[in-house]
């Protein structure tokens, strides 16, 4: 049975995965969520990636690959784990789901430290950015994104240009947890 760990967004905790943990599980999965502290946007998203590193590595046997997903915020914390903390020898399969992978605007609201390393063009970004195509290009990845996200501006920010890349016309940014379009992309992916 293949173990899926999934990794919220701002504001979030891994109960906002109930659809899509309901419809991967009984599709035969395992399905493992965290919740980050502090998910407001206060934290180091570096330090952020280290709970992440320390839940898998506390999780899951040590020559055990899992699948990892990462939406909005969690999807710059998955990125920082798997290109930084060495996760991608730990991980087989990314899905990447309305993550502001080269900033949102929405960065400028508030001066809190992990708010301000998802600005557009933020030293944290700059450094992920450099080297996402040759590190993500190691395992298989879905990259997920909806051209109507009012979290996520502009919303193509979310394209990484590697892996596979899906635009759907979901109207809300949360609705991409949930939408079955976006269950049956993510079924496809890992079949």
């Amino acid at each position: 049975m293949k173990s899926i760990l999934m990794v919220h967004g701002i504001t979030d905790t891994g109960k906002v995965f109930q659809t899509m943990a309901n419809f991967l599980q009984n599709r035969g999965y395992k399905i493992y969520t965290i919740d980050l502290i502090p998910n407001i946007g206060t934290g180091d998203l570096k330090d952020l990636a280290q709970q992440v590193k320390q839940y898998i590595d506390s999780q899951f046997a040590l020559e055990e690959k899992i699948i990892l997903l990462g939406f909005s915020m969690g999807g710059l914390v998955t990125r920082y784990y798997l290109q930084r903390l060495n996760g991608i020898e730990k991980v087989e399969k990314y899905i990447n789901i309305s993550a502001p992978n080269n900033g949102t605007n929405l960065g400028y609201g508030l001066p809190l430290k992990g708010i301000v390393q998802m600005r557009p063009n933020s030293e944290f970004l700059r450094d992920l950015n450099s080297d996402v195509k040759e590190t993500l290009a190691k395992i298989k990845c879905l990259i997920m994104w909806t051209p109507f996200d009012g979290m996520i501006i502009p919303a193509n920010s979310s394209l990484l240009g590697v892996g596979k890349e899906v635009r759907l016309p979901v109207l809300i940014h949360k609705w991409m947890l949930s939408d079955k379009r976006v269950l049956e992309e993510i079924n496809c992916f890992l079949e």
